[in-house]
């Protein structure tokens, strides 16, 4: 049996701005079929020079395969890199994302693997289903408003036991992005402080295992930030 520990203080952080407009929802939707083909390219092999990446998956890899609890969905999962990389390492790992052009580029680069359009606010999965969920950068467009909503919605698809793993970039800003990839485009992106996501996470009724902030790499701004979390048994 664990040590008993104290809980957890509220962290009082403001949750400020608008929610995403049914526009905004569209224009991400777009931006990333439009640049499908070329975010694939790119990142195709990004977590070989990742090391803490890999390793940190490695460990949630671990973690929800010895759990048991069921497949693991990767939320967010653009054209299937990390989807792919857990399945490499003996997850039962499927993907949903919002862009149909993600979800083509994802089937044809594995097609051993399930993916399917979808979003993480409105998940069509039943509930405690997952064993496991990953949200790797899936947030990154989701005003902090929302995120209540999304967290809301991975507990309810967890399987009691089940861990998650998220990441993302570290900060309080936003940045409305107009041409990425080699195509214009039209996103939002969000800079989120660690203290919001782990008081967040904790509200929406998960545990927090570990949090992790890394400095930024020499192609980036912001430091990025990881939490692994599980839905208590």
């Amino acid at each position: 049996m664990p040590p008993a520990t104290a809980p957890r203080a509220s962290v009082s952080v403001p949750v400020r701005g608008p929610l995403p407009s049914t526009e905004d929802l569209a224009a991400t939707q777009t931006s990333y079929d439009t640049v499908a083909g070329s975010y694939a390219a790119l990142l195709e092999d990004e977590l070989d020079a990742r090391p803490v990446d890999r390793g940190l998956l490695a460990a949630f890899a671990e973690t929800a395969t010895t759990a048991g609890l069921g497949p693991v969905g990767d939320l967010g999962c653009g054209p299937g890199r990390v989807t792919g990389h857990l399945a490499s390492l003996g997850v039962d790992a499927f993907g949903v994302d919002l862009s149909p052009g993600m979800v083509a580029e994802a089937r044809r680069r594995h097609p051993d693997l399930r993916f399917e359009v979808g979003s993480i606010l409105d998940l069509d999965l039943p509930d405690g289903y997952l064993g496991g969920a990953l949200l790797w950068y899936s947030t990154v467009h989701t005003p902090p408003a929302q995120l209540p909503e999304v967290f809301a919605e991975v507990h309810r698809v967890l399987a009691p036991g089940a861990p998650l793993i998220t990441a993302f970039k570290v900060g309080d800003r936003q940045v409305h992005l107009q041409h990425a990839y080699g195509h214009n485009l039209s996103l939002q992106v969000y800079w989120t402080p660690m203290e919001l996501v782990t008081d967040l996470l904790d509200q929406a009724g998960l545990v927090i295992d570990a949090r992790m902030v890394c400095e930024p790499a020499p192609h980036e701004k912001q430091p990025q930030g990881y939490v692994m979390a599980h839905r208590p048994a």
